[in-house]
């Protein structure tokens, strides 16, 4: 692992949008067009229905939409490139003219971010941290699209059979340390890389809640931090609670995720997060002044 940056990066450019680490936090709205997804699995299939939820999700406050095709719940079967695409490819190049806000895909396959980008999409949300194909970087880069590079142990199917680590923070920024020198020498500009630890995945929920927890450490490899709690099964294991019945502890996890460090909120639930994270950013504000 080679950290080439040693102060943290003050702009990132998606798409239409520049974002500004430390200025607020920012906002990602989760669009599944999955039959399997967790919390919504099958809600937004319909093309319709999915392109009206976009358009809701910019109104309420979204700065970027996060469309995925493939579900990436623990036990999760992988679904080919074609099925993938005939999923999100129509829906990406809609959505790109109706909203403002950027279009991210998450995907860790080169065929379909390939065609996302070429549909409108400008960011590539990929689980595997370019790990997972190695084709997907060259396509970044060839397209001068961001990227989310974000940890996992294991795949979707088997990431939560046992999970352990010797050292759980360190092994995740030594990860993203290789992820990010994979979308470096593969010319991917350094200005539009995200890192995401990958809450859930691969972890069990005291190891999730300990990444909240030591967000900051992430700090060192001087990336904006995106986080994804929304609605997941750690937040259950606190409340006793099931998926569509965790929006306060969602907003509760995120609120601690902003006060570590957090830049980015992977959420659902738009409205509620939006005004959680404009609270919590006033709160930092006053601390830094004081």
């Amino acid at each position: 692992m080679e950290i080439q940056e040693k102060s943290r990066a003050h702009k990132i450019v998606c798409g239409r949008l520049v974002l500004e680490p430390g200025r607020r936090t920012y906002i990602m709205g989760v669009l599944n067009r999955t039959p399997d997804s967790f919390s919504d699995g099958g809600e937004y299939f319909d093309e319709a229905v999915a392109l009206g939820r976009a358009q809701q999700m910019a109104e309420e406050g979204a700065d970027i939409i996060d469309i995925g095709g493939e579900s990436t719940r623990p036990g999760a079967d992988p679904v080919s490139v074609e099925e993938e695409l005939n999923r999100v490819a129509s829906v990406i190049e809609k959505a790109s003219r109706i909203v403002a806000c950027p279009i991210s895909v998450d995907t860790y396959k080169h065929e379909v971010a390939r065609e996302a980008l070429r549909k409108g999409a400008s960011l590539i949300n990929d689980i595997t941290g370019l790990k997972g194909d190695p084709l997907m970087a060259g396509v970044i880069a060839q397209y001068g699209a961001a990227v989310v590079l974000m940890h996992i142990k294991g795949t979707p199917k088997d990431m939560q059979e046992n999970p352990f680590y010797e050292d759980l923070i360190g092994e995740i920024i030594y990860s993203l340390g290789e992820s990010i020198d994979i979308a470096l020498r593969a010319g991917i500009d350094p200005a539009k890389i995200i890192i995401d630890p990958g809450i859930g995945f691969g972890k069990t929920a005291p190891q999730n809640l300990k990444i909240l927890a030591r967000l900051g450490e992430l700090k060192a490899l001087a990336k904006p931090i995106l986080i994804g709690v929304s609605r997941k099964s750690f937040i259950g294991s606190v409340l006793g609670k099931a998926a569509n019945d965790r929006l306060f502890g969602t907003s509760a996890a995120c609120a601690a995720a902003i006060m570590n460090g957090a830049d980015i909120l992977r959420v659902h639930d738009v409205t509620e997060i939006r005004d959680t994270a404009r609270v919590i950013d006033a709160i930092k504000r006053e601390r830094n002044v004081l």
